[in-house]
């Protein structure tokens, strides 16, 4: 069947614009994920719910054709494994040793080892589904992990991690190499399981976008906005057009801010530590502004159902409007002289490239996929309030180097200051919130933003009296981190860090 005829058999999903939702048996699983691979589709979450009996269901979202499409599979036995979906989306992998740690669920692919679980909870509990178990008396039995060898003449491991130097999370990074040249990178990541998704269900659904907005607290406005997307679409709610244009000037807020702390870390990670400071000040510049304009630095109070928390006031939309005028003049005498250190230069060409076709087979989302010449991007491709207005303009590169992952970082800072600045200039008047009522019991929504890092996805199940039955945050970095490990193939181990942070992957929005 051809994937029109899927999307035609689907009904609209509530939440996010654009999305539908289809119910499918198993054969059809196969067949709907068979057509949106041949269409160039994307993979962009994949988890498992139950109801409130106790059916199991495994569901997936997917983009094509400017389009999304949720798709669950109901199993009729939760313990016969489900098909898998690795050979048509290879980032689907990690998602479903994590489904089966938390869950139980397993599929149909060879690759069973655990990913979440590193002896938190008795193997044989799921934190998902089963109740909140008794802490074990006993030390948990540690699972055995293979990880694949490299093998040869002169071949070495170094084992980085997981504990780092500094206050960054854990994540183990075994390398192969041969003198300094990597052969082969394995992650191995999830060591701080922080029970989110359990958590969700123990909140008021009125309440879930608090936890929601420190899912991941670089991608803060993302994911409260997602998640107050959801709740919206499955309250029937239409929040007032200034608070979307509110919500569009914290997201873009945001995004500022972080490529203004990783081109300041990118220049310190290849020797030019003139740079930290000079965009270390700019966006401690930044965040002076938005406190004062919006009252929080980081806004992760920001976003809330019906919203945004507080207004703008004129005389704050004319102090970030001179702000983001600043910084892109700043950062274009930056960018000049990033461009002409021979040194950094030399440090950024070339290093961790991720060639545009393995970029398009292995999923790679978000500013590094645009880099890769992946020209996908939400608030273009299938934009909410205020961005189809907005009309922010296409970034993207093709060669997937570090240097290109800087110059995409570069033009986003450009066009986000200058969104800004459109925002602060013509922001509808009218309140900034509107009422939210507690949605019907075994309402399903989803909220889909394009957060700074890339797509931002949050599904939400209402429970009855106000309740969360279930809800699955999903941060783009699940798609990225096993790109990673081609990028760094071929280059020295020193190069490791620089080429790490020039994806700048979250260890917590992949930790739930």
């Amino acid at each position: 069947m051809a994937l029109r005829a899927w999307f035609t058999r689907s009904y609209t999903q509530p939440g996010a614009p654009g999305l539908r939702a289809l119910t499918v048996a198993r054969e059809e699983w196969r067949q709907v994920t068979q057509d949106l691979a041949a269409a160039g589709g994307r993979l962009v979450a994949l988890w498992a719910s139950r109801d409130e009996r106790g059916a199991a269901t495994i569901r997936g979202t997917f983009l094509a054709e400017r389009r999304g499409l949720v798709l669950s599979l109901q199993l009729a036995d939760a313990e016969a494994p489900y098909p898998g979906l690795v050979d048509l989306f290879p980032a689907a992998a990690r998602m479903q040793r994590a489904l089966a740690d938390l869950s139980g669920m397993h599929s149909t692919d060879p690759d069973t080892r655990p990913w979440l679980r590193h002896a938190a909870w008795p193997q044989s509990y799921r934190p998902l589904t089963d109740p909140r178990p008794l802490l074990p008396a006993a030390e948990p039995e540690i699972d055995p992990y293979e990880f694949l060898r490299v093998e040869g003449e002169g071949v070495h491991e170094i084992p980085v991690g997981p504990v780092h130097a500094g206050i960054i999370e854990p994540g183990h990074f075994r390398f192969s190499v041969v003198g300094e040249k990597v052969l082969k990178l394995e992650e191995r990541l999830g060591y701080v399981h922080k029970g989110i998704e359990h958590r969700f269900t123990e909140l008021p659904i009125l309440e879930g976008h608090r936890l929601a907005a420190r899912v991941s607290g670089d991608s803060a406005v993302a994911f409260s906005w997602a998640y107050c997307q959801a709740l919206e679409g499955i309250s029937g709610v239409e929040i007032p057009p200034r608070a979307a244009w509110l919500r569009a000037l914290c997201l873009e807020l945001e995004r500022i801010a972080n490529h203004l702390g990783d081109l300041g870390a990118l220049g310190n990670d290849a020797g030019f530590a003139f740079g930290l400071a000079q965009f270390s000040r700019l966006k401690e510049h930044l965040l002076r502004a938005t406190q004062e304009a919006l009252g929080e630095r980081y806004l992760m109070g920001a976003i809330v159902p019906g919203g945004t928390r507080a207004d703008l006031a004129d005389s704050g939309a004319r102090r970030l409007a001179i702000c983001v005028r600043e910084l892109a003049d700043e950062a274009l005498t930056l960018r000049a002289i990033y461009e002409e250190h021979a040194g950094v230069r030399d440090r950024f060409t070339g290093a961790g490239a991720v060639a545009p076709e393995l970029a398009a087979r292995l999923g790679l989302t978000g500013l590094a996929g645009r880099a890769s010449a992946q020209a996908f991007d939400l608030r273009i491709d299938l934009p909410c309030e205020p961005y189809a207005q907005l009309t922010p303009a296409t970034i993207g590169r093709s060669e997937g180097d570090v240097a290109a992952r800087v110059a995409v970082r570069f033009d986003e800072l450009q066009e986000s200051c200058r969104l800004i600045r459109r925002i602060c200039e013509a922001v509808p008047t009218g309140p900034h919130l509107a009422p939210v009522r507690v949605p019907a019991d075994g309402a399903v929504g989803a909220g889909l933003i394009e957060g700074w890092r890339g797509p931002v996805f949050v599904a939400l199940e209402a429970a009855a009296s106000g309740a969360i039955r279930r809800c699955h945050p999903h941060d783009p970095s699940w798609q990225n981190w096993p790109v990673l490990e081609h990028a760094i193939i071929g280059n020295i181990v020193p190069d490791f860090p620089l080429i790490n942070k020039s994806f700048n992957l979250s260890y917590s929005g992949h930790d739930l």
